[in-house]
Parts: structure tokens; C-alpha cells; sequence
């Protein structure tokens, strides 16, 4: 595709750096046309994202506490007065205290659970909720998951619940927004080195291994992944709503190991 979004205005949320998800989202978006805002929270994200939104031609950056009600209302407000309306939004956040996604699922503390679920999937509707409205004539709002949503991974714990929650999320809001020409989906890479991914216990061995029994024998790139969220917000993806889209090499489709690595 060559500007496939050219002419179209998007929010990314959830670069941590040059290494996330997020920021290889928005690349692939910058070069196909598209126009961008970043958001982070505190000072020291800001000063990681700012160079990188700059190296894309960004000029709108904003500071916003996803578990604040006025944090977020400002930041939506200040996309309405700078650009009116919104065509895509790009939600990349997860939580969960690193202790806890070590040890035994069943030591979830109910505390660490309500704040895994509150910023990683309950943000998502709160963020939807406001985008919305600056979506005039349609949109697109894609969020990314992982398949411990639905297959117990070591020491995903508490994310493998709010990823379910997230993706199930994902459909109900599809369905409410669908008569607004508001799509809502979900990509599910595999296991990436990103900072994020790197808090999980086990990480490394889990990226070996997905790497040496996907079908593909490779994990997911900050390509492949920006390419399906490019495609999600174009008009090529304008009939594909309340998916989850997996980019991991085709892992998922297994049911054990190659039989090399039995």
C-alpha cells in the first residue's frame, strides 16, 4: 500500500519506546500518510516519546493518566481543539505489578487485579467512550492482545484475565459503535522483546520457543504488526470489525511442539 492513510488523523497511546508495539504501529502508520498524536504519562515517558513523535512530524503530545476522569477528558479535549475529529486510535496499554506475574496465579492480589484490569482493558472502553464522538464520519479503534487470553501461559496470570476481558471488550464495542461506522479490533502478536514483554517472567525461554515451533519459525516484527494495524485503518479494512487478528507466526493454530522439540 502506498498512502493508504494519507489525509487521516490518529491517536497512539502506549509508546514506551522505540521498541514498542506501539511505536512500530505508528511507524508503518507516519509512512503511509497518516497524521499523528502520541500520548505518555509523566515526565519520564515524555522525554522517550517526544524525540520519536518529533522524528514522525508530531507536534500534538499528551501527558494522560489513564485511571484519571479529567486526565482523559483533557487529553480528548485537547485532540478536539487542534484537530476537530479523529479517524483512528491506536490503544496500547497494559498493567500488572511484575511480582505477581511470577509466581502462582492463584496469589492474584485483589488489588493488583483490579488495577490490571482497570488499565488494561476497562481504559479501553473509557477511551473508546471518548473518541467516539470525534469520529464524525467513521473511524477505527484497535487494541492489542495476546493469546494468553484464552491458553494459560506461564506466568501470564493476571494479564491472560484482562486480555479475555479486553477481547471481549473488543466485540461488544464493535457491535455498539458498528452503526456509527466505528470499527473496533484487536491485533494478538506473540511474544515480542518489548519493555512490556519483559517483565513477564520465563520471557526469554518464551520467545525461543515460540520462535523455534511457530510454522513460520519466527516471531511476530514491529513490521508485520504495524502493516495489519495500517491495513485495520484503511479503507481496506472497512468491513473487518470485533476481530482479534493474530501476527504470531501461526503459533496459535498449534496443538504441540514440532516434533523436533518434543
Amino acid at each position: 500500500m502506498t498512502d493508504s492513510l494519507k489525509g487521516k488523523r490518529g491517536l497512539i497511546m502506549g509508546v514506551a519506546n522505540q521498541r514498542s508495539i506501539a511505536w512500530g504501529i505508528a511507524s508503518a502508520m507516519a509512512a503511509e500518510g497518516a497524521e499523528l498524536a502520541f500520548t505518555y504519562q509523566g515526565d519520564a515517558f515524555g522525554k522517550r516519546v517526544a524525540p520519536l513523535a518529533e522524528s514522525l512530524g508530531a507536534n500534538i503530545l499528551v501527558d494522560v493518566d489513564v485511571t484519571d476522569d479529567a486526565s482523559m477528558d483533557a487529553a480528548f479535549e485537547k485532540i478536539k481543539q487542534e484537530w476537530g475529529g479523529l479517524d483512528f486510535v491506536v490503544h496500547a496499554l497494559a498493567y500488572s505489578d511484575k511480582d505477581e506475574l511470577t509466581g502462582r496465579f492463584v496469589n492474584t492480589s485483589r488489588e493488583n487485579f483490579k488495577n490490571s484490569l482497570d488499565i488494561s482493558c476497562y481504559s479501553m472502553i473509557d477511551v473508546a467512550r471518548r473518541a467516539a464522538p470525534l469520529m464524525k464520519n467513521g473511524g477505527t479503534i484497535m487494541t492489542l492482545t495476546f493469546q494468553g487470553s484464552n491458553r494459560v501461559t506461564p506466568f501470564y496470570n493476571v494479564m491472560g484475565v484482562a486480555k479475555a476481558a479486553l477481547e471481549s471488550a473488543v466485540r461488544y464495542l464493535a457491535n455498539d459503535l458498528g452503526p456509527d461506522g466505528i470499527r473496533v479490533n484487536a491485533i494478538s502478536p506473540g511474544p515480542m522483546k518489548t519493555l512490556a514483554g519483559a517483565a513477564i517472567g520465563g520471557a526469554r525461554k518464551t520467545y525461543r520457543h515460540t520462535e523455534s515451533n511457530a510454522p513460520l519459525r519466527s516471531n511476530a516484527t514491529l513490521e508485520a504488526v504495524g502493516g495489519t494495524a495500517v491495513y485495520l485503518a484503511s479503507d481496506a479494512g472497512a468491513c473487518t470489525t470485533g476481530e482479534i487478528i493474530r501476527v504470531d507466526g501461526g503459533f496459535h493454530v498449534l496443538g504441540m511442539a514440532q516434533t523436533e522439540n518434543l
